[in-house]
């Protein structure tokens, strides 16, 4: 029997390599050229399908080397009933994580304004006000919000956080469900979206949610490009509600050359690199999910297709 790459080609030697040094005897084949569909009974993927996988009726799991399987899940294309389990690795949590202190800390420590300064040769005094030291609010306390929070709580941020469920997370007031919403957006100055893609999650960064923030307050989406109403952003920029956003993911991937967020003043953009998942740590994850899959187990991180994630 026998794993078939059908990831990003362009990583296959990473990947591969990486498994293979945890354990030699595995088998591969590779996307499109796998031979017969009944020698597979195990597949790696990435966060698109390469084609129809649905004739692979044999497979005993699925491992995406992507946090996010939204995109796996539509239009069919899975073999029916067989177990999905998307990447929690501990090399794409930090990355994450310090993405998010990253642009925590340049927005703390005026960068924009001090980066114009110097495109225009003016010696700007832009001193950080430390009696103001803003709120942030992280919408989704999973792993990776988590993790951020954490990371972030040194600093001496007030940290608050949103989840569908109720989470304690130390140091962070937490918030559950829509009706905490409001009260939750009322108090952030920097608004960090990190929630999975659901229907219920899709479009939630909109007019709405927006007006319940601060005058001036930042907006940073690493997680799906689907959660946030494009034209609403642009519209509370351009009032002044909002001061600024930090945008790593869209709808469309690659960003058009022509899109509007290219050229606004108050938009900083990021080609989806908030998070990068590593071969070297996330191989084990694999090696895992192949071995209980195979045992007829549960996989780690296995997706719970009702809920999306």
């Amino acid at each position: 029997m026998a794993i078939l790459y059908a990831a990003d080609p362009s990583e296959a030697d990473q990947w591969l390599g990486s498994i293979r040094e945890i354990d030699p005897a595995l088998i591969f084949r590779h996307w499109p050229d796998y031979g017969p569909a009944e020698e597979i009974d195990f597949i790696i993927v990435s966060g698109h399908l390469p084609g129809d996988l649905s004739a692979f009726t044999h497979v005993r799991g699925i491992q995406s080397t992507w946090a996010g399987v939204n995109h796996l899940m539509q239009g069919g294309g899975l073999p029916a009933g067989v177990p999905l389990a998307r990447m929690v690795d501990d090399g794409l949590t930090v990355s994450m994580s310090e993405y998010m202190v990253f642009h925590v800390l340049d927005r703390l420590r005026q960068g924009k304004a001090l980066r114009q300064a110097q495109r225009e040769h003016v010696w700007a005094d832009h001193p950080v006000p430390v009696e103001q030291r803003p709120t942030i609010g992280i919408m989704g306390l999973g792993t990776l919000g988590q993790d951020a929070a954490r990371q972030l709580l040194p600093l001496g941020l007030t940290l608050r956080g949103w989840s569908r469920t109720a989470k304690q997370v130390d140091g962070v007031e937490s918030f559950a469900g829509l009706d905490a919403l409001p009260a939750f957006l009322g108090g952030c100055d920097i608004l960090i979206c990190l929630l999975p893609l659901t229907p219920e999650t899709t479009g939630i960064l909109n007019r709405r949610l927006f007006d319940l923030l601060p005058k001036h307050a930042c907006l940073i989406n690493a997680a799906r490009g689907a959660h946030l109403v494009e034209e609403d952003l642009l519209a509370v920029l351009d009032s002044g509600h909002l001061d600024h956003a930090v945008l790593d993911v869209f709808r469309t991937e690659p960003l058009p050359a022509g899109h509007p967020f290219w050229a606004h003043p108050k938009i900083t953009i990021t080609p989806h690199i908030a998070a990068i998942t590593r071969p070297g740590t996330g191989a084990a994850l694999i090696v895992e999910n192949y071995r209980r899959a195979t045992a007829g187990e549960r996989l780690q991180n296995q997706v719970d297709r009702a809920q999306g994630y």
